[in-house]
């Protein structure tokens, strides 16, 4: 589940959406109780549908709900799983984070808890560069899961990869192979392209020493990558690729954190900063906000008035104008504008009231 998922699913309108999500388990014995969560959420949500529907209004609807939950696979769940079922639709992600149990019928899917999970949650792209094939994945802590589409696994299948070099005298072989990778990794640079451009996270690249300075050579990507991981990885599987990844982007992000604090430092001293979240709410709307910083556990129920600038606490959460959480609306409005987010240990940013934004002007 990525941000331009997410901002599919929102795009769906129609009633009745539903969507039901709930935690579940990666082992046994805890696992053996996902089903029958299941089950019941799904007798819940057909009642609910039930009341304000016919039965023949949302056959339909019931069969794919039917049909999706007999494709799960209850011994490879991750942490959350969500469903999402309309006339046209029926989707089921498996999430490497918690969810909140709930089912919810409306005219388009409810999909804040995972922008909320999403949002507070380390996430990273991870490609792995190899001929036979490269790959891509998504990764959220210490979970990679495999992309498997836009052009994703990507094979070498010029010369010196699927097709045999050139011979003959005064051909060097190892130039032309070379001047071959290159093409190849220009191609997947630009697969590559759409998937941090509708959810630019930083880039974990992985390869031999070889493959990686290809790739450094031809990448549009430079200021992505977040750090790299030297050697061959064709065959390790991804919960084994995690376990070495994930070490590297903590330590790599911890480094990002303490950098970000000395940029704050000489944004206040150019005046080019706010802090305080209803300032941060006006210009990050504004498009104004550069980076975000904030405390992780930092969140902010507030009523917005009618002009959408001004925000103040209320706790009258599911009260009309009313957001849950204006941490997670700045959060969004920064990302959105293309806008990086920097998430601190609780108390880093006492004198700023926990949340802080330096400007681009």
């Amino acid at each position: 589940m990525n941000r331009y998922e997410i901002q599919l699913l929102q795009q769906i309108s129609g009633s009745p959406a539903l969507t039901i999500t709930l935690p579940t388990h990666r082992t046994s014995p805890e696992n053996r109780q996902d089903p029958i969560r299941v089950k019941n959420l799904v007798e819940q949500a057909t009642a609910r549908l039930l009341e304000k529907f016919s039965k023949r209004e949302i056959g339909p609807l019931l069969d794919r709900l039917k049909k999706l939950v007999d494709e799960i696979d209850y011994p490879h769940t991750l942490d959350g799983l969500a469903l999402f079922v309309n006339h046209d639709i029926a989707r089921a992600i498996h999430l490497p984070f918690t969810l909140n149990e709930r089912v919810v019928v409306g005219d388009s899917f409810f999909t804040r808890d995972l922008v909320f999970a999403m949002n507070r949650t380390p996430r990273y792209w991870t490609l792995v560069l190899s001929e036979k094939p490269t790959r891509l994945y998504e990764g959220s802590r210490d979970d990679l899961v495999e992309v498997q589409d836009g052009g994703f696994p990507l094979i070498h299948e010029g010369p010196g990869g699927e097709e045999s070099l050139p011979g003959g005298f005064g051909i060097k072989k190892s130039a032309y192979r070379d001047e071959y990778h290159r093409k190849f990794f220009r191609q997947v640079d630009d697969a590559l392209k759409p998937f941090l451009a509708n959810d630019p996270l930083p880039l974990v690249v992985v390869g031999v020493d070889r493959f990686l300075s290809f790739f450094n050579e031809v990448t549009d990507h430079k200021d992505s990558i977040l750090t790299t991981l030297q050697g061959s990885h064709d065959k390790t599987s991804a919960h084994e690729l995690a376990k070495l990844v994930w070490p590297l982007v903590k330590a790599t992000l911890s480094e990002k954190r303490r950098l970000v604090l000395s940029e704050l430092e000489k944004a206040i001293s150019e005046r080019k900063f706010v802090s305080t979240v209803g300032e941060v709410w006006r210009l990050a709307n504004d498009g104004r906000g550069r980076i975000l910083l904030v405390e992780e556990g930092f969140h902010y129920p507030a009523r917005v008035d009618e002009t959408g600038r001004i925000i103040s606490p209320d706790d009258n959460v599911g009260a009309q104008d009313v957001t849950d959480d204006a941490v997670d609306g700045i959060i969004e409005a920064v990302l959105e504008k293309q806008g990086q987010v920097v998430f601190l240990d609780d108390g880093q940013l006492e004198l700023h009231r926990r949340i802080a934004l330096i400007l681009r002007y």
